[in-house]
C-alpha cells in the first residue's frame, strides 16, 4: 500500500464540512449554535418553511397558548432569561426568547426562511445528500448537497384536521389551533371546540368570556394536572430585578424547579407508590375543581396518571361549569354544514369550529428521504418507526434527527434532552471531520436490540395501559414510539458518549490512520499553541458518577426491573 506525503498535523481536516439542517426551531437553532462554536471550516444551511424562526412557538398563537413547563426552565441550560413575565410563559414570549438567541449569536446568517425541503436522496458516488428545496416566496426550486443532513423539524409541527366525515362541508369558520387565524371573530358567537388535549385545555378558559356559547366536544377523559413545578403567578418588577441582579439566586431558582421536575419519573412505573399518591392527589384536585358528579364520571379516567401526556390546565376544569359552557361527551360521527353530530344523534350548530386535535406524530419525514437502498424512510416506517436512541436510523448514512422516535419528549425536561442530542451529533461530526471519514451509518443490530429493550422496559410502565395517546401515534393500543425507556437524566447519561461500536464507518482514504498526518500535534504547528497543556496543579478529571457514586437520592429505585411485580417489591 502506498501513502501520500502528509503535510498536516494529526486530526487536521482536509475538507469543508457541509451540513444541512431542516428547521429553525429550537433544535435547529441550537445545532447552528453548536456547529459555529465547535467548527471553523464548515458550510451550514438551515432551511425553515415558515416566515420566521422559532418553530412551534412561531406557529402556535391560539388564545391562551403558553408553555406548561415553568418559564425559568424553558431555556437552554447555558442561556438563562431573567425577565420572564410569569411562572409560565406565553408562546409569544418563548418565540422571542429563541429569536433573541438566534440574533445574539448571529445564527440568522445560516437560516433560509420560507424554504421547505421537499426531497433528499443519498448519492453513493459523492457520499453526500442531494437535497431539493422549495423557495416558497418565489416558487422556484433549489438544489444543494451536504455531507450530513440533520432533521430538526420536530414532532409537533405537522398539524392536521381530524378525519371526521363531512368536515369539508362545514360552512362556518373552521380553524385549527396550530394554524390560528388572528382575524377570526369570536365575540358573541356560538363556538365549538373539538379536543381536550393540551391546546384545547388552554383555549377554553381563554375564550369563554368572549363568546356567546362555548360547546366543547370531548370523546374521552383525561387527567388535568395542576401546573407542573410551581403555581401560576405574574412576576413583579422587584422579582425580575432580583433574578437579573443576583445570578446565584436565579441559578438556584432554576435548579430547584428542574430538580422538582426530574424527581417525578417514578410515577410512570406501574404500581409505584408515587403513581398511587399522584393519582389520589389529582383525583382530589379534579373532583374539587369540577364540583359536578356527572362531569366527574365523564372526565376522570380509569387509567393511570401519565398514560397520556400530563396536561396542566389553569382554570379549565372550573370553566366547564360556567353557564355559557356546554360539555358534549361522545364521538363525533360527522360534521354537517351547520356543525358536529355526535354519536347520540344530536346536531350542534356552531358559528366557529375550533379543532384542537393535534398533529401527525408518526415521526415519518414530511418529504421523501431516499437512502442508499432506494427506499423512502417514510415507507420503511409506515407501520412502526424504529430508530436508534432518538437520533438516527440504520441504512440512512450521515443522517441525524433531533427528537426522533423514543426520545424523552414526555419523560421530563425536554430542552436539556435536545442539548444532549446535539452534543452527541457534534461529537460524531468531530470524528467525521478529524478522521476524514466518508460516511457513518448505525448498524442494524444495535437498532433492533435497542427497540427490543425499549419494548421490554415499556411493559412495566403505565404508558402501555389502554388510553389513546400520541405516544402511541394516537392509538389506544400499540407500541410506544414517542418516549424514552427511562428518565430524562437516564437519557443524558445514555447519550453522554457515543457507542462507536454501534456504527459502521467508511473512510475517504484506503488507510484509516492517514489522519495521523505528519507526526506533529496541532499544538506544535499552530501559532500560540500550548505545548504543556497537560500540566496542572490538581487532578481535574471528571469523575464517572456511575463507577464512583456520590450518593443515591432514591435508593429504593436502584436496580428496578420494569415489571409490575418487581416494581412493587422494590417499593
Amino acid at each position: 500500500m502506498s501513502f501520500l506525503l502528509q503535510t498536516k498535523p494529526i486530526f487536521e481536516p482536509k475538507r469543508t464540512l457541509k451540513v444541512i439542517v431542516i428547521g429553525a426551531g429550537a433544535s435547529g437553532l441550537l445545532t447552528a449554535y453548536k456547529l459555529q462554536r465547535h467548527f471553523d471550516n464548515f458550510e451550514l444551511n438551515v432551511y425553515e418553511k415558515n416566515s420566521e424562526a422559532s418553530g412551534t412557538w412561531f406557529e402556535n398563537r391560539y388564545p391562551g397558548c403558553a408553555c406548561d413547563v415553568p418559564s425559568h426552565c424553558y431555556t437552554w441550560s447555558f442561556e438563562p432569561k431573567t425577565d420572564w413575565s410569569a411562572t409560565y410563559a406565553s408562546s409569544t414570549e418563548i418565540h422571542q426568547y429563541f429569536n433573541d438567541f438566534m440574533h445574539k449569536y448571529g445564527l440568522q446568517k445560516y437560516v433560509k426562511l420560507q424554504h421547505a425541503v421537499s426531497n433528499a436522496v443519498w448519492n453513493e458516488k459523492t457520499a453526500q445528500w442531494d437535497v431539493t428545496i422549495d423557495d416558497l416566496a418565489t416558487g422556484k426550486q433549489i438544489h444543494n448537497s451536504a455531507h450530513v443532513v440533520i432533521n430538526a423539524a420536530g414532532i409537533l409541527n405537522a398539524w392536521r384536521y381530524p378525519p371526521i366525515p363531512g368536515i369539508k362541508e362545514y360552512k362556518g369558520a373552521l380553524v385549527h389551533s396550530a394554524a390560528w387565524d388572528p382575524t377570526i371573530e369570536l365575540k358573541g358567537k356560538t363556538v365549538g371546540l373539538i379536543g381536550n388535549g393540551s391546546s384545547g385545555i388552554q383555549i377554553l378558559p381563554a375564550i369563554k368570556g368572549e363568546v356567546k356559547e362555548l360547546i366543547t366536544f370531548i370523546r374521552e377523559p383525561t387527567w388535568v394536572a395542576p401546573p407542573i413545578g410551581q403555581g401560576y403567578k405574574a412576576y413583579s418588577v422587584e422579582e425580575r430585578a432580583k433574578f437579573a441582579t443576583d445570578p446565584a439566586f436565579h441559578l438556584q431558582t432554576r435548579k430547584e424547579i428542574e430538580q422538582g421536575m426530574n424527581s417525578a419519573f417514578a410515577i410512570f412505573h406501574a404500581g409505584s407508590e408515587m403513581q398511587k399518591m399522584t393519582r389520589q392527589h389529582m383525583l382530589n384536585e379534579m373532583q374539587t375543581k369540577l364540583n359536578n358528579k356527572e362531569l366527574e364520571k365523564l372526565l376522570i379516567p380509569e387509567w393511570s396518571v401519565g398514560c397520556r401526556r400530563l396536561t396542566p390546565g389553569t382554570n379549565y376544569l372550573e370553566s366547564l361549569s360556567d353557564p355559557n359552557v356546554k360539555v358534549v361527551y361522545g364521538e363525533i360521527e360527522k360534521i354537517t354544514e351547520k356543525g358536529p353530530i355526535v354519536d347520540d344523534g344530536n346536531e350542534y350548530p356552531v358559528d366557529v369550529l375550533i379543532c384542537a386535535t393535534g398533529f401527525d406524530t408518526t415521526f415519518k419525514p414530511r418529504f421523501p428521504l431516499i437512502g442508499p437502498k432506494g427506499k423512502a424512510l417514510a415507507e420503511v416506517w409506515k407501520d412502526e418507526p424504529q430508530g436508534y436512541l432518538g437520533i438516527a436510523v440504520n441504512d440512512y448514512p450521515n443522517y441525524f434527527m433531533t427528537l426522533g422516535p423514543n426520545c424523552p419528549i414526555g419523560n421530563g425536561p425536554v430542552l436539556i434532552s435536545i442539548e444532549s442530542e446535539v452534543d452527541y451529533i457534534i461529537k460524531m461530526l468531530s470524528k467525521f471531520q478529524k478522521e476524514n471519514i466518508r460516511s457513518f451509518d448505525v448498524k442494524p443490530e444495535p437498532v433492533q436490540e435497542f427497540n427490543d429493550w425499549k419494548e421490554h422496559f415499556m411493559s412495566g410502565t403505565i404508558w402501555t395501559e389502554e388510553c389513546r395517546s400520541w405516544y402511541k401515534s394516537g392509538n389506544i393500543h400499540g407500541k410506544i414510539a414517542a418516549l424514552w425507556p427511562g428518565s430524562t437524566l437516564h437519557y443524558l447519561e445514555a447519550l453522554k458518549e457515543p457507542r462507536w461500536e454501534d456504527w459502521n464507518f467508511e473512510y475517504e482514504s484506503k488507510n484509516r490512520f492517514e489522519y495521523l498526518g505528519n507526526g506533529h500535534s496541532s499544538a506544535e504547528v499552530r501559532e500560540g499553541g500550548d505545548l504543556s497543556y497537560y500540566i496542572r496543579n490538581h487532578d481535574d478529571d471528571q469523575i464517572d458518577i456511575v463507577l464512583k457514586k456520590p450518593g443515591n437520592a432514591h435508593p429504593e429505585l436502584e436496580g428496578i426491573v420494569p415489571s409490575p411485580d418487581a416494581v412493587k417489591a422494590k417499593l
